[in-house]
């Protein structure tokens, strides 16, 4: 896809994929600016699910305004593509920079509170992320973090302007899951309702959070 141009929007580098999706550098032609969109593969835009959740993922993170969450500009599709329009962001995954090594405490605390930070702002607007693990988290070279995939979370539409909750089952990576019943999420960070397939809420962020900070710490999982 390099080099075409997609709605408004010209392609000019890939930056990664993953299980939902592939994402690209592309120039915004209307206001000359670099964003980055993530696509959802052909063979996943006819299945409901697939499509709810990528959906999910820009409707949640559209609704939080907040500097410690990835902003998301628009979400569109353009000959049979779906496609996520969001901020380009410099730097490094969580997970990548825990790779170098365990956190000085310092940093650790900066890093820790903006997440803690984000989190409390969706849990306030009735957003729950459910799948918060370092690959989920991108820090920028001036140490700024932002939460990214929102894929799976949870939205309380009664307490964001609707009057339903949103809790559709959707598909994770097969080495990062369990499959038994509904459950959704990262084992290595999932709450025991989580893992449970139990109801769950702003809580379950908090014990993935606490799996993090401690990943952090030591550079190992607990």
């Amino acid at each position: 896809m390099i080099g075409q141009t997609v709605a408004h929007y010209r392609i000019t580098a890939k930056l990664g994929s993953g299980g939902m999706g592939v994402v690209y550098d592309a120039e915004d032609t209307k206001l000359g600016r670099h964003v980055a969109l993530k696509f959802l593969p052909q063979d996943m835009a006819s299945d409901t699910s697939m499509l709810e959740r990528f959906e999910r993922e820009a409707r949640a993170a559209s609704a939080l305004n907040h500097p410690n969450i990835c902003t998301v500009h628009s979400i569109d599709v353009h000959e049979g593509k779906h496609f996520i329009a969001m901020e380009l962001l410099e730097g490094e995954t969580l997970a990548e920079r825990i790779r170098k090594g365990a956190f000085e405490l310092g940093e650790l605390l900066e890093v820790g509170t903006q997440i803690a930070d984000a989190l409390e702002s969706a849990h306030a607007r009735g957003i729950v992320h459910r799948d918060l693990k370092p690959a989920n988290v991108f820090v920028t070279p001036r140490g700024q973090a932002k939460i990214l995939d929102f894929g799976l979370a949870k939205i309380e539409v009664a307490r964001a302007g609707g009057d339903e909750t949103s809790e559709a089952p959707t598909a994770i990576p097969q080495q990062e899951l369990t499959q038994a019943g509904s459950t959704m999420g990262t084992v290595s960070y999932m709450s025991p309702e989580q893992a449970r397939g139990q109801v769950t809420d702003a809580r379950t962020d908090l014990f993935s959070l606490g799996t993090v900070l401690y990943q952090m710490a030591t550079g190992t999982l607990p």
